[in-house]
Order: C-alpha cells, then sequence, then structure tokens
C-alpha cells in the first residue's frame, strides 16, 4: 500500500514555545511512521523577519536540534531545508501568477500585521501564503499538520490548486487536507489566556519555551492567570475558565493524559497545588528535551549531514514534480 504524503514547515525564527509542539511537532512524531513525510525547514519564510544570515544559520541547527530531541527520525522522514530547493520558488512564482491580490489582502495574519504602524510591510508578508503554497503543492501532499491560525492559509492553497487543475482540465496539483489538533492546536497566553501564546510577544511571562529554565517554568506558571472561583475547581471551560483550560490542554498533551482523567484527578484540589504538580510535570517534560538538545547542538557535523542526505532525496522529487508541472501548463524546458 503506498503511503501518503505530509508536508509540514516550522521557520527558524528563535526559541520554539510549547505551542509549536503541541500544535504542530508533535503530530510530527505521531505520523512520521506512517506517512511519506516531508518536514520543511522554512528558512525562506523567515526572512521576512529576519535579514541577519548568521542568525538565521544559528536558529536552523537549534530547530533541527529540537526536532532530533522530541522524536523526530531522519531515517523515517525527509528533513530538509527549504532553500536547498529551488524548486519552492520555481514554482512560487508560477502560483503568484494564478492568485488574486485581493485573496491576499483578505489574509487574517497580514491584516493584524499592517494594523502596527511601526512594521515596514514587504511583499514577502504579503506573499507569504503563496510560498507556503509553493511548498505543499509541490510534493503532491494529502495532508499539512497546522496549527489553528494557518487554516486559512490552507484553504487559500485549495483554491488556488483547483483553480489551476480546472484551467487546465487535469489533477495537476493533488488537494491537500490539513490536521489539527483537537486540544492544543491553539495554546493561550498564560496572563491573557484570551490571546494565542506567541514567541514574538513582549512579555514574556506570557510564553513557555521549550528552552526555557526551571525557576522561569515556575515562575510563569505561579503567576499564570485563573480565575477567582472559591472553592477552586479545575475544570475545562474555554468560556468560564480560559486560564484553567489553556493550563489543562497543555498538562493533556505533556503526559498524554485525556483532559476528562485530568479532571477527575484534580477534582477538590486548589489552584496552588494543581499549579505545584504542573510546573514539576512540565520541568522533567522539558528537562528531557534539554537535555538532548545539547547533546545534539555540539554535533554540528551530525545536523550537516542530516540536512544534505535530506537535501539529496528530496531534490530528486522536487525536480521531477516541477517538470511535470511545467509540462502540464506548457512551459518548455
Amino acid at each position: 500500500m503506498i503511503k501518503k504524503n505530509i508536508f509540514s514547515a516550522i521557520q527558524p525564527t528563535g526559541n520554539l514555545t510549547i505551542g509549536h509542539y503541541i500544535g504542530v511537532l508533535k503530530i510530527w512524531i505521531k505520523k512520521q511512521y506512517k506517512y511519506n513525510c516531508f518536514f520543511c525547514i522554512a528558512d525562506l519564510h523567515s526572512w521576512i523577519s529576519i535579514k541577519n544570515k548568521k542568525k538565521i544559520k544559528n536558529y536552523i541547527y537549534s530547530l533541527l536540534s529540537i526536532m532530533l530531541s522530541i522524536g523526530i527520525n531522519p531515517k523515517k522522514c525527509n528533513i530538509f531545508l527549504q532553500s536547498d530547493i529551488i524548486e519552492h520558488i520555481k514554482l512560487y512564482w508560477l502560483l503568484n501568477c494564478y492568485t488574486y491580490v485581493g485573496e491576499l489582502n483578505r489574509m487574517t495574519q497580514f491584516k493584524n500585521k499592517i494594523k502596527n504602524k511601526n512594521f515596514k510591510i514587504n511583499c514577502g508578508l504579503l506573499n507569504y501564503p503563496i510560498l507556503m503554497s509553493s511548498d505543499i503543492l509541490l510534493y503532491n501532499t494529502n495532508y499539512v499538520p497546522i496549527g489553528y491560525d494557518q487554516i486559512q492559509h490552507i484553504e487559500l492553497t485549495k483554491i488556488i490548486a483547483n483553480r489551476i487543475n480546472k484551467l487546465y482540465n487535469k489533477n495537476i496539483f493533488t488537494i491537500p487536507n490539513y490536521i489539527i489538533s483537537k486540544y492544543g492546536s491553539k495554546i493561550m497566553s498564560l496572563c491573557n489566556p484570551n490571546k494565542k501564546m506567541s514567541k514574538s510577544d513582549i512579555n514574556k511571562n506570557n510564553v513557555i519555551y521549550l528552552l526555557d529554565k526551571f525557576n522561569d517554568i515556575k515562575y510563569k506558571i505561579i503567576n499564570s492567570l485563573t480565575d477567582s472561583q472559591f472553592p477552586s475547581k479545575i475544570l475545562y471551560d474555554k468560556i468560564k475558565k480560559p486560564g484553567i483550560s489553556n493550563l489543562l490542554v497543555i498538562f493533556s498533551n505533556i503526559k498524554n493524559i485525556s483532559i476528562n482523567k485530568l479532571e477527575k484527578k484534580f477534582l477538590n484540589i486548589s489552584y496552588k497545588n494543581f499549579k505545584n504538580i504542573f510546573i514539576n510535570e512540565l520541568n522533567n517534560f522539558l528537562y528531557n528535551i534539554q537535555k538532548k538538545y545539547f547533546y545534539f547542538i555540539k554535533k554540528k557535523k551530525l545536523l550537516k549531514k542530516i540536512l544534505l542526505k535530506g537535501k539529496l532525496k528530496v531534490k530528486k522529487i522536487a525536480k521531477k514534480n516541477i517538470n511535470y508541472i511545467y509540462n502540464c501548463i506548457g512551459i518548455i524546458k
């Protein structure tokens, strides 16, 4: 039986958060053995916000080390660097010619970014979803693991693919569907559980980073917002108890225990005691990742070898696929 294809990418733009792990990376770990997986380090995307070659290079090695530390197996999946595969750019330009400006202007992430008057808008920010579409469509992708805020981009990818397929009356592109975590597709801020946790948050106490130290973890969780209900009730209710619900989602994902079981386990336990237990469990979880991370980050030869192997394997697939696409739409090589 032929395995279906999964494509997913993460930008190397700094410290990853617990949200990245729960929303996307945890899905990678589960799917790598059952699907033909393409896991991309999207360094071209990162140039939208970072223009420092040395910084991005360090971020690339850091991200790859995290991937290895959580259990991504390069022998079971295709790990590669986006900029190593020029076919992404070739397809990106073609998709630009089939995408309307109005569609890009309607993207929620773009509209939110341009509200910041101090942020200079470059064309890369506007066209980001098209490059994302080329990443996905290049590999005949069946499924894309994403966080909640990327759903709109996947829907645009499907629109573009269907438009081209219809125009040329041929199934040139596989129409992808997204995979999203039922509990954890959108991890919320610790101090403001009504907004998404973001690694770029000015207030770092809102964010749990995978490389956080124990004292930082302890301080952040102790000071995380819960609610004023007395006596304390550890229940999942995103509307009435967003803070506790957010902590339960994180707890559930790092321990692989259902939220329902956690509610029963912590029945009649105070918020303080719940937080103390959560701090220890979270610290143990992150310690195991960090121990492996600091081993891999020192192995530059190994990291380079993994990226080279991924490049050589993925390049053949990408070249074959772009040649097929060129032939279908009439580009003569």
